[in-house]
């Protein structure tokens, strides 16, 4: 029976029972309709499938797949590994084991060609890429910055105040692949020191030494000319804070000793073949005693060369009184 009364409804209630027929309020999402669709995977650099593939994309259709292996073989390995991140048809091609046969060659070219064929195949399963990312190597492509702090006694005013200093002084090495490196203490931020450690300089307080890594342990032997030659030598343990990463170096052991000036001129630059077979405490001159020090150990953090202008080491005492490597 249809009733007399009439009643008005309220916009408000009007937009309710809209909204009621609806599966689901919210922002509008594009992607969803891409939901069972198959993508076709590219075919990887040099692939010997016969059937015809066109890349959508248009970067590819005007590149040919030679002209970007030559692109790829130019990067370093950490630059294409964020190239891999790119899309599948880079990630594909960046596994070509030519790119990561050349990067190991040239950063273990020290152990020979051989050796490294052989560590490949008998650690490794032949893959170059897996020896990169599980092998121990030294980055060349920046500076480990050892950052090191200490309290020093200011001078008393009118016996009211008893100042105290916070000193910062940093340890620089650069290491390269034909096991040399550069080594540098100065009290200089990172973003000032890494314009001059490219040589060795005298003037700039850069020296030059040998090093050896020997799974994850480094040794390393410099020569400080002077008046009494004094021979520095450090034993490092490389780590890395994640998989691959290398960017730790713990100090285990830093001794200054003494040689003497026959053992220079025989051994040339070879400073490794001159503290060959010597005890940790020994020296050859008499008036430069071996002195194992146990202060200014903080591990060594490694810093790029891109991010040595950003990298937090370079904040002063005030604002960073102490930095923990990690």
């Amino acid at each position: 029976m249809a009733s007399d009364v009439s009643i008005s409804v309220p916009s408000e209630f009007g937009t309710f029972s809209r909204l009621r027929s609806m599966q689901f309020v919210g922002t509008e999402r594009p992607w969803l309709n891409l939901y069972g669709n198959r993508v076709r995977p590219v075919a990887p650099f040099g692939s010997v499938s016969s059937t015809p593939f066109t890349d959508p994309s248009l970067i590819h259709r005007c590149l040919p797949d030679e002209l970007l292996f030559e692109v790829f073989s130019r990067m370093s390995p950490y630059t294409l590994g964020r190239a891999a991140c790119v899309c599948r048809k880079w990630r594909y091609s960046i596994r070509n084991p030519n790119l990561w046969r050349n990067a190991c060659l040239k950063i273990w070219q020290a152990s020979g060609v051989e050796t490294n064929y052989r560590i490949v195949q008998s650690l490794y399963g032949g893959s170059w890429r897996k020896m990169w990312v599980w092998r121990p190597r030294i980055r060349n492509d920046g500076l480990y910055v050892s950052r090191n702090t200490y309290i020093r006694t200011g001078v008393a005013e009118w016996k009211v105040t008893n100042p105290v200093h916070v000193v910062c002084y940093y340890r620089y090495l650069r290491f390269y692949p034909s096991g040399k490196f550069l080594y540098k203490i100065s009290s200089q931020k990172v973003k000032e020191v890494v314009k001059c450690m490219n040589r060795a300089s005298k003037a700039d307080c850069v020296f030059k030494g040998d090093y050896i890594l020997t799974e994850d342990q480094v040794e390393t032997a410099l020569l400080y000319p002077g008046l009494r030659y004094t021979l520095l030598r450090m034993r490092l343990r490389l780590r890395g804070t994640t998989v691959g990463a290398n960017n730790r170096l713990d100090v285990l052991k830093l001794v200054t000793t003494g040689v003497n000036e026959s053992e220079v001129r025989n051994h040339g630059d070879d400073m490794l073949g001159i503290v060959e077979g010597w005890e940790e405490d020994e020296t050859h001159d008499p008036d430069v005693p071996a002195i194992s020090h146990g202060r200014g150990l903080t591990p060594f953090v490694f810093v790029s060369f891109e991010e040595a202008e950003t990298s937090v080491l370079n904040l002063p005492v005030d604002k960073m009184d102490y930095f923990v490597p990690g």
